[in-house]
């Protein structure tokens, strides 16, 4: 027997998770808050950065931020501001160097930054960067960002980032402190989200809503694409600048609301719960058939199930129980460790599925490992039919915004070319995908604010780096690869 880390490689990786509040007493404790309720966006390490009379002091590990941050460890955490964040790597590998907030001391003073996305034209601004002198200290391409505001040739800290933010192109929100403000920025497309909230006489700045929640803090709205935010004992700014305004064009991340982002979220001035209840019901109505029960895949699944219970007037039943005390290692006998891992992740209520026709809604196929495997066990527990349907449409490209999906060969959708050979493969009964209209018509605003660049493979943003980054995984039109758009 043998210890292991136990990885779920066939779901999509989250991003990262921000937090950062100003003005308050136990600024420390909140953002711990604040992170715990964000820890689903990322599970490989966390850190804050605190503010104590001017002066910045940084704590930071790899693992979960309720292991991380002990009484202890937080007890010496004092300020009246503080930035946190929790990571998955999306670039730089993941390594302790690599944990956000970086914190750095150049000559404008000391300054820390904690990032959301991915830039798309980091390789091409690193290397300029090195050959000019620059000595990087991490692999990220967040460190990028205080080294051209380094070599901005204002001192003054607005100008200095607008400078930086104008030369990056790509997806970032980004919450950053030095020893007076607290700053939130976000991307001119709004690919990640960010919002502004207020607790008594503190603000706050976050990646989801829930986050405010926990700590108790009243949601006041988002940061807006191309705004920067500045916080300090004054109160509040808003900068628009011109050169990060593209009016009328926006890429918010779809798969925040058909996955990411909490259920109890707002998200781009939505309900994540009552968008996935949306995409649930416009999937019954596009893929109906006849069975006995609706069954959720847990946790994700349970409100795109719910609307299409709802719409279908098939009931609602618990099938699939999750195990939401799952570690990262777990002691491996001699077995399939991969079949062993959905099990301990999930079990089978089979007293109530035996003998039934039933339809598994989930949010996502990415491998299909998992899925195949789960469709067995529902097999072996006596489930006479089974029916898989998808909130969203088959995944074929690489994101290049801040998502970990896996190579477009590894993709289902692209080693399978037909539905039914997919649906053979996963040894379905029947295999349904929400359509990229009906996803689309479930939002809030015009489809061309919503990127849709992992179905699609039409990207909202050019850069040499994706160019690049696409011929390395086989997706720009090579012989037998999907072929994806990239616009200028």
């Amino acid at each position: 027997m043998q210890k292991i880390i136990y990885e779920d490689n066939d779901t999509p990786k989250e991003f990262c998770g921000l937090f950062g509040i100003f003005g308050h007493k136990q600024a420390s404790w909140l953002t711990y808050l604040g992170l715990f309720a964000q820890q689903h966006r990322g599970q490989e390490a966390c850190g804050i950065v605190v503010n104590k009379k001017e002066n910045l002091s940084v704590y930071k590990h790899m693992g979960l931020v309720s292991d991380v941050f002990t009484p202890e460890v937080l007890d010496k955490l004092k300020g009246t501001a503080a930035v946190g964040h929790v990571r998955y790597s999306t670039t730089g590998s993941s390594v302790l160097k690599n944990a956000q907030p970086l914190l750095i001391d150049y000559a404008k003073g000391s300054i820390c930054i904690a990032h959301n996305g991915n830039l798309v034209n980091s390789l091409e601004l690193s290397q300029e960067l090195e050959e000019r002198g620059s000595i990087f200290q991490t692999t990220t391409d967040s460190e990028i960002i205080i080294h051209l505001m380094a070599r901005a040739k204002s001192r003054d800290l607005l100008e200095s980032l607008v400078f930086a933010l104008e030369r990056v192109k790509g997806a970032y929100s980004l919450v950053m402190m030095d020893n007076k403000h607290l700053i939130g920025v976000r991307d001119p497309l709004g690919f990640r989200p960010l919002v502004l909230g207020k607790l008594g006489g503190a603000f706050c700045l976050a990646s989801e809503t829930c986050a405010f929640d926990l700590v108790g803090a009243k949601y006041i709205r988002e940061i807006e694409p191309g705004e920067i935010v500045f916080i300090d004992v004054n109160g509040i700014k808003s900068i628009k600048p011109e050169s990060l305004q593209l009016k009328g064009k926006h890429s918010f991340c779809t798969f925040e609301h058909v996955y990411f982002s909490r259920p109890d979220s707002v998200v781009f001035g939505e309900t994540v719960h009552t968008v996935r209840r949306k995409l649930g019901a416009q999937l019954a109505r596009e893929h109906p058939v006849k069975a006995d029960y609706v069954i959720p895949v847990p946790d994700s699944g349970f409100s795109a199930a719910m609307g299409y219970s709802h719409e279908s007037g098939i009931p609602l039943e618990l099938g699939i129980i999750r195990n939401h005390y799952v570690g990262r290692t777990f002691i491996q006998p001699a077995q399939d460790a991969r079949d062993l891992g959905v099990r301990i992740k999930f079990n089978l209520l089979k007293d109530v599925i035996k003998g039934k026709r039933i339809i598994v809604v989930d949010d996502s196929i990415v491998r299909g490992t998992t899925s195949k495997i789960r469709v067995r066990n529902l097999r072996r527990a006596g489930c006479k039919e089974v029916h898989l349907r998808i909130s969203c449409p088959a995944h074929r490209f690489p994101c290049f915004y801040g998502i970990d999906f896996h190579k477009p060969t590894e993709l289902i959708a692209n080693k399978y070319e037909s539905l039914v050979k997919i649906q053979q493969y996963l040894e379905v009964d029947s295999l349904g995908y929400l359509t990229l209209e009906g996803m689309l018509g479930c939002l809030k605003y015009e489809n061309e604010n919503y990127c849709a660049a992992c179905w699609t493979g039409k990207y909202p943003l050019h850069a040499k780096d994706v160019d690049k980054f696409a011929l390395e995984l086989g997706c720009c039109g090579q012989s037998g690869k999907p072929k994806c758009e990239l616009k200028k």
